[in-house]
């Protein structure tokens, strides 16, 4: 596309570059040059044009370019899909690994219309605020070892953001992200059986991190549970950070499972449910309980108030009363 081309010759150009140049360059008229950079005005590049100067891209949009984040190697971020619009980028992933995609297929979207957590829930996306991307992964690994990978890229998704600012994430047992006692990113893990054979489908992983958004974008029902990295100070693109959290995927993806104790080392020394009071949400009920630790496949270790020591998985509760985050 003509408009891609000129945005990229002009992020290359170290000086302002003329009407006539593109126009050699590209082999288009200028006139399909003028068109192309009115294209990208519209998008939110900001473009000076100078007459007998030519034009000089001076400040850029933070949206998401397949062509800026794609690697040329490793699986992860092979094929990536930008969307302006979806209903969920996890449920986007299934379709596309159902219908044949290559694992490491990333999508990410400017705004998801049902975003989801876990147990059901929503998951708030505003549109352009936050880096809402999922990937697929088909690890050669046993179905029971690929629970952890929530964990395993909760540990990534801190690795992602430490890389790109000063913020210092740490972990909420078992899929969020935390700063400063808020929750800053939340992390859903889904899996797909092929139904004639039993052998594993798909896992797609999905992670929403808030990047841009204020106080008042969360209004008052989440402003006392959730920050950003605006919030927290940090001025950080999701372009930057969408780079970093496919570097560390594709890191999480060469790791798995054989790399698990250096994984259950992070975690464990980020997570902040440990050693605290929490409540043990059931369907049938809730139960107080201490945090004892974590076992070597990321269950939780937890004393009762008999004394009498539970392992429990994130499958069988939710877990509550963390910091900030109840």
């Amino acid at each position: 596309m003509l408009k891609n081309d000129v945005l990229a010759a002009l992020k290359r150009a170290e000086r302002s570059v003329s009407g006539a140049e593109l126009s050699k360059t590209l082999g288009v008229s200028r006139a399909a040059v003028w068109k192309a950079v009115e294209s990208l005005r519209k998008e939110g590049y900001e473009i000076e044009a100078q007459s007998a100067v030519g034009y000089r891209l001076t400040a850029e949009p933070d949206r998401l370019d397949p062509a800026e984040l794609r690697r040329s190697s490793g699986v992860v971020g092979r094929e990536i899909l930008c969307l302006d619009t979806v209903d969920s980028t996890n449920d986007e992933v299934k379709r596309r690994a159902m219908a044949g995609a290559e694992p490491g297929l990333v999508v990410t979207a400017e705004v998801q219309t049902a975003g989801k957590g876990r147990r059901g829930r929503g998951f708030q996306s505003l549109a352009g605020k936050g880096l809402y991307l999922s990937v697929f992964l088909k690890p050669d690994a046993p179905l029971e070892q690929l629970s952890q990978l929530t964990a395993w890229s909760a540990v990534a998704v801190c690795r992602a953001i430490e890389s790109v600012c000063s913020v210092k994430p740490q972990i909420k047992w078992p899929n969020d992200v935390l700063a400063e006692g808020k929750k800053l990113c939340g992390i859903l893990t889904e899996m797909g059986m092929e139904a004639e054979t039993g052998a594993l489908g798909y896992v797609v992983v999905g992670m929403g991190t808030n990047v841009s958004q204020t106080r008042e974008d969360f209004g008052p029902e989440l402003e006392g549970i959730a920050t950003s990295l605006k919030i927290l100070g940090a001025e950080v693109t999701r372009r930057a950070l969408a780079l970093a959290l496919i570097a560390q995927l594709e890191r999480l993806n060469a790791d798995f499972p054989h790399g698990r104790e250096a994984y259950l080392a992070e975690y464990e020394r980020r997570c902040i449910t440990l050693g605290r009071e929490v409540k043990l949400i059931r369907p049938d009920g809730e139960e107080q309980v201490t945090a004892q630790g974590l076992t070597e496949d990321f269950r939780l270790v937890v004393c009762r108030g008999d004394g009498s020591v539970k392992t429990v998985s994130s499958g069988e509760v939710s877990v509550r009363g963390v910091l900030g985050y109840q």
